[in-house]
């Protein structure tokens, strides 16, 4: 979707503010999850809870749209990449790179089926194109997770800066998917 130069109807302003909004969530909750680990902070268990709801908040968005089975799907493959991303960082965490080694590659696993499932339920979305954009969510996550643990919060904060970003930009890759596939006017 060309943004420059193009005008948003109302029913598409929804739909990419709702989009951005999970997007937007999925990175600041993984975050928390990060800082909360990485301090042994009290809030974990809760901050995980909220953390595992987001991708119940995007099977809700996409039920509307492509029904309850196919959203159940994307929901159940955010969950995966979510709990992978936990034992990610504390494997890390406890310094055990072997381990680390074995969930990075599940972790990277899980971004193709997502980026294959997507590519396959949106003829706008390119699965090639998705795997570019998950797998430089999941690089900078885990370098996020390494900056944390190693007490380089300036460096943390600013890739944070990115992070957020770049979510916003697989947001307005949905968006564009989803305008095209149902058009949305």
């Amino acid at each position: 979707m060309e943004q420059s130069n193009y005008c948003y109807t109302q029913s598409q302003v929804a739909l990419m503010n709702q989009l951005r909004k999970l997007w937007e969530q999925h990175v600041q909750w993984t975050r928390s999850f990060i800082i909360s680990t990485a301090a042994d902070l009290p809030d974990l268990d809760l901050v995980t809870q909220r953390l595992l709801r987001n991708p119940d908040d995007f099977t809700k968005l996409l039920g509307m749209f492509y029904g309850p089975e196919i959203a159940k799907e994307f929901g159940r493959l955010l969950k995966e990449h979510l709990q992978i991303a936990a034992d990610l960082v504390n494997a890390i965490k406890r310094n055990d790179m072997r381990a680390a080694d074995e969930v990075r590659q599940k972790w990277y696993r899980n971004a193709d089926e997502i980026a294959h499932f997507l590519a396959k339920i949106n003829p706008y979305w390119n699965e090639q194109e998705w795997k570019n954009l998950l797998y430089s969510h999941l690089q900078m996550v885990e370098e996020e997770a390494g900056l944390r643990l190693e007490g380089n919060f300036a460096a943390d904060i600013q890739l944070s800066d990115r992070i957020e970003a770049q979510a916003l930009d697989m947001a307005d890759y949905m968006l564009y998917g989803m305008v095209n596939q149902f058009s949305i006017r």
